[in-house]
């Protein structure tokens, strides 16, 4: 795995890349330095709005502007973009179907000493809900950087869920292609499928050489995008395995977890194990403890992959 770079970060880099290429303007509420598009608004004065601690208001101007024909690209803090302006995205967004990308930094556990307040593990889940909202959870900077210049081709509300902590690179694979909607198998396998998103596909492939030294072939799938879910692509690979674990830094109920449950309830319907944050709020705290304390670990994605297998077995 190539050198760590927190998504937040890779989204920061990515905007000012692809402002030399594409036209839009990025919005922020009082969060630049945070959101790193501090870096924009350095390269693009003239581009960068500044919409102070006013979420709600900045995804009423984001509609605007995209009503207008601007592509906005509006951030801040997860818990912010999705739980305090909520309303103002379902309604002046999501409702009339608007071209705005919501740019969602500082999300899931990782946030670490910001605490539970900070810690949005049920943007997924509100996100999803929305009809018509492409929620998308890149694993790296690479994917990043695809994401978001994929999202200026797209017309309609996306959502991009990006992290605080680095990440190692684990998509900077020759050919690798991106594509909303379509998972990508990292690697193959023949014993279980993990399903994974995020901050949790560089510990899907951990665990899965982990596995392989127990004799047990795992094949790791990067859903990149949780809506719309690539459910063809998970019941293929249940039908071989036979059993499935879902990974994500995000609360089981109604995230990546939530999308595996009804895709294989519908097609294959497979014993599935979730690693994610069970139905509690997270605690400020190190990163790394807190991972631990919340059994989002490589060691963690193995017990639930050995526990899925044993229930496949038991049939």
């Amino acid at each position: 795995m190539a050198d760590k770079m927190a998504t937040r970060e890779a989204y920061g880099k990515a905007l000012v890349a692809l402002g030399e290429k594409y036209d839009f303007v990025v919005l922020d509420a009082d969060l630049a330095e945070a959101t790193k598009t501090s870096m924009f608004k350095k390269a693009f004065p003239d581009r960068f709005f500044d919409c102070g601690i006013a979420e709600g208001n900045m995804m009423s101007v984001a509609a605007g502007l995209a009503a207008a024909g601007v592509t906005p690209f509006a951030s801040s803090f997860a818990m912010f973009a999705a739980g305090r302006a909520y309303e103002q995205v379902r309604n002046s967004i999501g409702y009339p179907h608007l071209n705005v990308k919501i740019g969602a930094t500082h999300a899931g556990i990782t946030v670490g000493e910001d605490g539970a307040t900070h810690q949005c593990c049920e943007d997924l889940a509100l996100m999803r809900t929305i009809p018509g909202m492409t929620v998308v959870c890149p694993a790296d900077e690479k994917e990043t950087y695809l994401a978001v210049e994929a999202a200026l081709a797209v017309n309609g509300p996306m959502y991009l869920r990006f992290g605080r902590f680095p990440v190692p690179t684990v998509t900077d694979i020759e050919g690798y292609s991106f594509e909303f909607g379509k998972g990508v198998v990292l690697r193959e396998g023949s014993d279980v499928t993990i399903a994974a998103t995020g901050y949790m596909v560089h510990l899907a492939l951990e665990a899965a050489e982990l596995l392989m030294a127990d004799g047990i072939s795992a094949e790791v799938i990067n859903f990149h995008t949780i809506k719309p879910f690539d459910t063809e692509l998970l019941a293929k690979s249940a039908a071989k395995t036979g059993a499935v674990v879902s990974a994500e830094e995000h609360s089981i109920i109604g995230g990546l977890g939530g999308a595996v449950a009804e895709a294989l309830a519908e097609t294959v319907p497979a014993p599935l194990e979730r690693v994610g944050v069970a139905d509690t709020f997270g605690r400020s705290g190190k990163v790394p403890p807190l991972l631990e304390y919340y059994g989002l670990t490589a060691a963690k994605i193995v017990e639930k992959a050995k526990a899925a297998i044993a229930r496949r077995e038991s049939r």
